[in-house]
């Protein structure tokens, strides 16, 4: 029997650290029957289903997104459970980048808080349609009033509560659903059983007001709706249920259910929710690339169709390399002979597997609309997998740049070859996680995006290939930019007996807008052949080796576009090779004549606190270079938000806990690079010369 694509959901749950995402996964997939008892993120018995590895579960966090597959009611729903900490970003990024829908955990204490805009900056990029949850109602000083208030204001979503709780904080006992105008209680040891009764009489008049609040608000979309609402008759359920459904779909309007997780309130209503709201495949349009077309073309959720899917992470295991992978067109059959175009070669698919968190189950085939893995396929992160009768290719996922490096050596030189398969092993698996070796010092340094992204796969590395490691203090990734427009005008030549070199090259640098999406424009401006074209990529080969390590401090240069303008060459001795000699050499003149300037990352952070401990707290942050954006009161703790470099920002986990008594939470994301101090800058550009000279005495 064919399946009915309209009865499948692709979706993630994802949130702010600690909203609740793993406990809200954990009781999804208990009333849905994937597994028959609750397991708590923190606290005794096995750890949370959805986190399996040890490390997840000792520090009750979420490390690398599971997924699932589920059935509610009629429908099926492919789970994603998601990381909330910014340094494992990239696994929230390549999610979304294939569901159809999300969840929006929100606390019902903390609110909107940063890594929430993060998330939803990251939905608006897929444009992926979500519902609002928020957890937590149960906790002290909950306000799901106050949450929606914040969605509207600082996300900028049309927030519209299709839920209100009854009772709040301890005294929490169900829930109002303002679609049926029913309330709801959660019966049973662990909420199992769902009651339907009257709205109790003490809440008739609160769910009237925000009933109404939700019509004026949907009736936006429907003029059948308004004009009922005109006649004051009746909106009928499923009028209203489909309207609502269009608009969240068009990311026009946002439902808000509410409940919590822990204390199991809400979570059924909030599957029914994904059923009735969010979309399926086919409510969705999706975009390839033809390669060879050089177009954009349609991809249609058709499970007749020619295969088109996507390799959306890549996870190492002993026997072999599993590939998450979303289809979004065709069938993928076991044993097909695939076209991968980043690779430009065919592979065979030997086995399928749909996957329960680290559990696996063998299947025959899966098509539009499925998400599975293949095992012993290799691939990269983001290929695309088609039909080799065509040539089209998903667009590729976003990849932040790391902001920080550690220095790594093994404590025993056995342990080397382990450390190396391990480093190869994560670099393939996340995109955000670099590996380089140091020229000079010969040192390998790692890249990430923050001191915890590292620091967990150091234990890694530990844990999983029992070797030791040895760890260097961190390093932030300072950036170089010019600071004006400045000009070149070089020539290369060297005569020693036999074939010489020849290469001139005139032409300006100019600073890049701050703003700019790009780091880095190469512009040939020749007239009249004084650069003949063959050498032309020699000069930009030339000028992209040169902006690899910036004259300054041995940096990468950003924000910087070079026209080469015009030239000269010897018929005889001009090669291209003397043309990227002469590039790098005009670009290191250009650069330093610019007044460069160099850039550090600066973080956007956010600490909550009580307000007792408000003053020291902004006190170290501003004596951390940091720039106080502002702060807000929730109940008894104070949340402040600035914008303090990185290099400034390491141990801060110890010290503000020991500053609070151990009292406060902080998150923190890269926001932007910006110009050092010049006191810094001449200690940096020191340091790097000092290092040189070393360098060449050696």
């Amino acid at each position: 029997m064919a399946k009915r694509l309209d009865l499948y959901r692709n979706i993630g749950i994802s949130a702010h650290i600690d909203s609740g995402k793993t406990t809200l996964s954990e009781r999804i997939l208990f009333y849905t029957g994937r597994i028959h008892k609750i397991e708590e993120v923190r606290g005794g018995g096995d750890g949370a289903t959805m986190d399996h590895m040890e490390l997840e579960k000792e520090r009750g966090i979420t490390i690398t997104s599971a997924a699932t597959t589920v059935a509610w009611k009629d429908i099926t729903v492919n789970l994603i459970d998601t990381p909330g900490h910014v340094d494992f970003t990239v696994e929230v990024e390549r999610s979304l980048r294939v569901l159809d829908g999300a969840v929006m955990v929100l606390c019902g204490v903390s609110g909107v808080q940063s890594q929430s805009i993060t998330v939803d900056r990251q939905m608006k990029r897929y444009n992926v349609p979500c519902v609002a949850f928020i957890n937590k109602l149960d906790r002290q000083g909950a306000d799901p009033y106050r949450v929606t208030g914040a969605l509207r204001e600082k996300l900028g979503h049309n927030a519209v509560m299709i839920q209100i709780p009854i009772g709040a904080e301890s005294d929490l006992n169900g829930i109002i659903d303002l679609v049926k105008m029913k309330a709801y209680y959660f019966d049973g040891a662990k909420g199992e059983n769902m009651r339907e009764e009257a709205i109790p009489a003490d809440y008739q008049a609160k769910a009237e007001e925000y009933r109404m609040a939700m019509l004026d608000a949907v009736s936006m979309y429907n003029d059948d709706i308004m004009n009922l609402m005109l006649e004051e008759k009746p909106v009928p359920v499923d009028m209203l249920k489909t309207t609502i459904r269009k608009a969240c779909i068009a990311r026009t309007l946002t439902p808000v259910f509410c409940g919590s997780a822990y204390k199991n309130k809400g979570v059924q209503l909030l599957l029914d929710g994904v059923r009735d709201y969010l979309p399926s495949p086919l409510d969705r349009q999706y975009f390839g690339y033809d390669n060879e077309k050089k177009e954009k073309v349609e991809v249609y959720s058709d499970p007749s169709k020619k295969l088109i899917a996507m390799a959306f992470k890549i996870v190492d295991e002993t026997f072999g390399q599993l590939t998450y992978t979303r289809i979004y067109q065709g069938t993928l059959k076991k044993g097909d002979t695939c076209f991968n175009p980043r690779m430009g070669k065919s592979q065979r698919i030997g086995r399928i597997v749909r996957l329960h968190s680290n559990a696996k189950e063998e299947i025959a085939e899966a098509s539009a609309g499925d998400i599975i893995a293949m095992v012993g396929v290799d691939c990269a992160s983001g290929d695309s997998y088609c039909d080799e009768s065509i040539n089209v290719s998903m667009e590729s996922i976003y990849v932040p740049e790391p902001v920080i490096e550690l220095a790594i050596k093994p404590a025993k030189q056995d342990d080397l070859v382990k450390i190396s398969k391990a480093l190869n092993r994560f670099m393939k698996e996340d995109p955000t996680f670099r590996v380089r070796v140091d020229e000079e010092s010969n040192e390998t340094i790692i890249k990430g995006m923050g001191e915890l992204h590292l620091e967990i796969y150091v234990e890694r590395i530990k844990r999983e290939y029992k070797a030791e490691v040895l760890v260097g203090q961190p390093k932030v990734n300072y950036r170089e930019a010019p600071g004006k427009a400045s000009t070149f005008d070089y020539k290369h030549k060297k005569q020693t007996g036999g074939s010489g070199q020849y290469a001139h090259v005139v032409g300006t640098l100019t600073p890049l807008p701050e703003d700019s999406e790009t780091t880095f424009i190469f512009n040939n401006k020749t007239v009249g052949g004084s650069v003949p074209k063959e050498f032309i990529p020699g000069v930009e080969k030339g000028l992209k080796e040169a902006i690899d390590k910036g004259p300054l401090a041995g940096c990468q240069v950003i924000g910087c576009q070079i026209d080469l303008v015009d030239g000269g060459f010897h018929p005889v001795d001009s090669s291209e090779m003397a043309f990227k000699i002469a590039a790098r050499a005009a670009f290191k003149e250009a650069f330093l004549a610019s007044k460069p300037v160099l850039l550090e990352p600066i973080m956007r952070v956010e600490v909550e606190t009580p307000v007792e401990f408000q003053g020291p707290v902004q006190g170290d942050l501003s004596s951390r270079r940091g720039l106080l954006l502002g702060s807000d009161m929730r109940d008894d703790y104070a949340v402040i938000i600035a914008e303090v470099p990185l290099s400034e920002m390491f141990g801060y986990s110890t010290d503000v806990r020991s500053k609070t008594q151990g009292k406060a939470g902080f998150s923190m994301e890269f926001a932007r690079y910006k110009p050092v101090p010049s006191n810094i800058q001449e200690q940096v550009a020191a340091k790097h010369r000092e290092e040189l000279a070393k360098g060449n005495k050696e």
